[in-house]
């Protein structure tokens, strides 16, 4: 780690080409599909200069794509910001019926007293 707000350092210092074949979210080199957007810009008309990194190996790349390869890159961005926002909900839910819980135990243990509020 970084002692820099505690971000991690980048193993490969240089960004690379090459794209994954199984799309912007797959990375080339270790397979993860969390491949995440950096930096990008739009190029020539229809396409887009995309710069990605894969949180889980460090691979960084570079290159250009398509606009229909981004919109469908977006569309499984979208899909993953549902699946966490699911997680945040349901982990929200169990947080909140486990701190209720400890509550009414302790009313019924007398363990809260009017002082305390």
């Amino acid at each position: 780690m970084s002692s820099i707000m505690g971000m991690p350092k980048r193993t490969k210092t240089q960004p690379r080409t090459g794209k994954s074949a199984d799309g912007m979210h797959a990375c080339p080199t270790c397979d993860s599909t969390l491949v995440q957007p950096v930096n990008w810009h739009e190029q020539d008309e229809g396409y887009w200069y995309v710069e990605l990194r894969c949180p889980e190996c460090e691979w960084w790349g570079r290159d250009s794509y398509s606009q229909s390869e981004v919109d469908t890159y977006d569309e499984e961005l979208d899909r993953g910001g549902q699946e966490l926002i699911e997680d945040l909900r349901s982990l929200t839910r169990a947080n909140m019926e486990e701190e209720a819980d400890r509550f009414a135990a302790a009313l019924t243990s007398d363990s809260i007293l009017p002082e305390d509020f």
